[in-house]
């Protein structure tokens, strides 16, 4: 959906689908039609922006292939759905049955990984509605931090290098400017808005194809303050690429929320669950949830990285620090970023009795956290567009 912000500028609202599993392209479609239409119909909205994930082999046929970017485009056209915004950070296997740390990979030290961005800007380029010259891609901020080092960063600076040359010509072939963004990540070489400053200016990232995506849970499990977190980049001039509405799993009470179980219904295999606890002395950390009981003060807030509903009740959630940062975002006079994307991609590992039933039940949470994100943006004073 789209809204008219009071400076004139149009923001635009999606819902990221890397929450389906689907990774070829006549899967994507699939989705489309069995997920994503069904929430635009239940919205009663006549247009509904999707935040497409593609893996990398749909990527790459996609990119080699004209005619299925257009089958791709004929699809969400004839759905009532756009796409302004592509989720690269997973490449692939996001939904087998461990992902754990094999989302970081490949790495920005990989070549695997700038082709694979590369692809999806040629893929985002075409699916870009007529009236809309800028697309925007999430990625992983650089890698996991265990692996990565001096020699990372370098390889990095080359591979940021190449896609801004490529970005550059798309620009120049199609009309449409598509920039890339670093997401902070708990655990990764970025966990941190500072970090991301730091890293763009190591690897000499281009700033008029690079910047940041702002996640409201990542930037919440670091016990960041989004006001702040918006100063550091402004004071530094990078841009805010994208954002991703979502919100994480606070945990006031540790000790009780472990002598309950509470904490036990969130302990999955498939994701990698970062938990943080403020200490007297800064964050302490756990690289998952699994972890947290014995290397964790058990007598301070942690907050865990488990993206939850945006509109969660009847749980603890760091909703609070999701509405402070929309606000820091498009509650101004000018908006610090115009593209939105609600991203809760963890649905279907949800505590057996907060997980959705089936298609529908999973349409029904979907439809709610873009309405209430929607109702959101209005309280704020962005009007909705037809």
């Amino acid at each position: 959906m789209r809204f008219r912000h009071r400076s004139g500028e149009v923001v635009h609202l999606a819902y990221c689908s890397n929450v389906h599993p689907a990774e070829d392209v006549d899967g994507v479609i699939d989705q489309l039609e069995r997920f994503a239409v069904p929430v635009r119909e239940a919205l009663g909205w006549p247009r509904l922006g999707i935040g497409l994930w593609l893996a990398a082999d749909a990527a790459a046929a996609l990119a080699q292939d004209a005619g299925g970017r257009d089958r791709l485009r004929a699809a969400l056209d004839a759905g009532g759905l756009e796409v302004v915004t592509l989720n690269g950070f997973p490449y692939g296997g996001f939904h087998d049955p461990v992902v754990k740390r094999a989302v970081y990979r490949p790495d920005w030290a990989d070549p695997r990984r700038v082709a694979y961005t590369r692809d999806l800007a040629v893929v985002l380029a075409a699916l870009l509605p007529d009236d809309v010259s800028d697309g925007s891609i999430s990625t992983l901020p650089l890698g996991w931090r265990d692996w990565w080092d001096a020699e990372h960063t370098a390889a990095a600076a080359g591979a940021f290098a190449d896609l801004a040359r490529h970005l550059a010509d798309l620009r120049e072939r199609t009309g449409k400017r598509i920039r890339v963004a670093l997401e902070p990540e708990p655990g990764c070489t970025v966990e941190t808005v500072g970090q991301a400053v730091a890293a763009l200016e190591a690897t000499r990232a281009d700033s008029a194809h690079i910047g940041v995506c702002l996640d409201c849970c990542h930037l919440a499990v670091q016990f960041e303050d989004p006001a702040s977190a918006l100063a550091v980049l402004d004071g530094a001039d990078v841009a805010i690429v994208k954002s991703q509405v979502s919100s994480g799993l606070r945990v006031p009470d540790p000790a009780a929320a472990l002598a309950d179980g509470t904490l036990a219904a969130f302990d999955e295999p498939r994701f990698l669950h970062q938990t943080r606890a403020r200490t007297d002395g800064g964050v302490a950390a756990v690289d998952d949830l699994p972890d947290a009981a014995d290397r964790l003060p058990t007598d301070r807030e942690w907050r865990v990285h488990f993206h939850v509903p945006v509109h969660a009740e009847g749980y603890d959630t760091t909703q609070d620090v999701l509405l402070a940062t929309l606000d820091g975002l498009v509650g101004g006079d000018t908006p610090r970023t115009r593209h939105l994307e609600v991203e809760t991609y963890t649905w279907t590992v949800l505590p057996p009795d907060r997980r959705p039933a089936g298609d529908e039940g999973l349409v029904e949470g979907l439809a709610r956290e873009l309405s209430w994100t929607a109702d959101r943006l209005t309280d704020l004073g962005l009007q909705p567009l037809a």
